[in-house]
């Protein structure tokens, strides 16, 4: 839209189906959003107008809410159903507070899909081999996009808590802020946009696959997760004394409740079970433990004041605003079900067959589509439209034959 018709308040409308539609450009049935698809309205939010500092020419992005043309949200919109679920602790006298973890790798222009992604070549002339990790001089080889994206984020407001370089060859990591889910889940989506628009300025490609890299760590998103009262600001999970509080019990015990069935909402494509089934601290279940990479759900090691829930299984690839949707929702469902959860895990351990999530797109897509909790939650629009966009990613990816296939398959009797 231009600048003008921006400022004269000129109504940007948009079809439904859009909101479906899938990562290859099509769309489900016509069903799944309201066989007339009508339009939505795009309603700007004035907090998140931003100029966009890398761009040559003068733009700007402005974040938007999708409404209905009746005012309210549309159930199909991600950014609608977390301001639903903050509204629903509200109503209890709480608020949400989070922060998110991205990871992302940074490599050569990758022309030619077959073959492998390739480290960048650094300032030194040479790629990394995989012997940076957490080192202070890891991202010198990149510097001058790092200077780019730490200037871009100043720019754009997004603060910055720590970025260091993460396990994987060239791969990073950001912790972003805590803060308001919805403020977070924008920030977190800017700067997706950025990383990777910078990068095409200085002739790289940023990746936010969940798993890019064979026999290399993945990446996530990471989400931490507190409860405040509104007003005081109290950390509901911490009582007067320092200790946890059944609060907090029965946070853990919704999450665990809710994280089989909404799978699919934090690992949205089928790479994504590449990452949670090699694990390199990826974990795939809905253990619970103080401090340990191994359990779906951590609690960081912090003062009483700084308690909070880190959900470990969301991956890069996901939904921001759907992802802490999910998993602030699961937790409120088990606040209000007053859910105890199960006894907290330490060391190495095995995997209880109940606190084990899919390991497949299809199985997480199957496991979601039972789920009257996820309708309950979410509404049976959104919930159903999420699945048929889905079934298409999941159907055109088997509609290719993979190199391995080729490779190890073509020669057996």
């Amino acid at each position: 839209m231009t600048a003008e018709g921006f400022l004269e308040g000129r109504r940007l409308q948009l079809a439904r189906g859009v909101l479906l539609q899938c990562i290859m450009g099509g769309y489900p049935p016509a069903r799944f959003y309201g066989s007339d698809d009508g339009d939505l309205a795009l309603v700007a939010d004035p907090a998140q107008i931003h100029r966009l500092p890398w761009s040559d020419e003068p733009r700007a992005m402005a974040i938007c809410d999708a409404d209905e043309l009746s005012g309210e949200s549309s159930s199909l919109s991600t950014r609608g159903q977390l301001k639903a679920v903050i509204a629903r602790y509200a109503a209890h006298g709480l608020a949400p507070v989070v922060a998110t973890e991205l990871e992302f790798f940074v490599f050569a222009p990758n022309t030619d899909p077959t073959q492998p992604f390739r480290p960048p070549v650094g300032l030194d002339g040479r790629r990394e081999d995989g012997q940076s990790a957490f080192s202070v001089s890891s991202n010198n080889g990149l510097r001058p996009f790092f200077s780019e994206v730490y200037k871009c984020m100043a720019a754009l407001g997004l603060p910055r808590d720590t970025f260091m370089h993460e396990m994987g060859v060239s791969q990073f990591e950001i912790n972003l802020l805590h803060g308001d889910p919805l403020l977070l889940a924008d920030q977190t989506f800017l700067f997706k946009h950025l990383l990777k628009e910078v990068a095409l300025k200085h002739g790289l490609s940023v990746v936010c696959m969940a798993k890019p890299l064979a026999h290399t760590p993945g990446s996530s998103m990471h989400i931490h997760q507190s409860i405040v009262e509104i007003g005081s600001g109290k950390n509901v999970f911490t009582d007067s004394n320092g200790e946890p509080t059944s609060m907090f019990r029965h946070f853990i015990g919704g999450q665990q409740t809710g994280l089989a069935d909404f799978t699919a909402l934090f690992a949205p494509n089928v790479n994504s079970y590449q990452r949670l089934c090699h694990p390199y601290a990826s974990p795939n279940n809905a253990c619970w433990s103080h401090d340990n990479r191994a359990a779906g759900l951590r609690i960081p090691a912090s003062s009483p004041v700084a308690r909070r829930v880190e959900n470990r299984l969301p991956g890069a690839d996901a939904n921001p605003y759907l992802a802490i949707a999910a998993s602030l929702a699961a937790g409120l469902h088990g606040i209000e079900q007053e859910l105890e959860p199960s006894a907290a895990i330490q060391g190495e351990f095995a995997v209880p067959d109940n606190l084990a999530l899919p390991c497949t797109l299809h199985a997480a897509l199957e496991r979601l589509k039972r789920s009257q909790l996820a309708r309950e939650l979410f509404g049976s629009e959104f919930i159903e439209g999420y699945i048929a966009s889905k079934t298409m990613e999941l159907t055109s990816f088997f509609d290719e034959i993979t190199p391995w296939e080729r490779r190890v398959l073509a020669a057996q009797a």
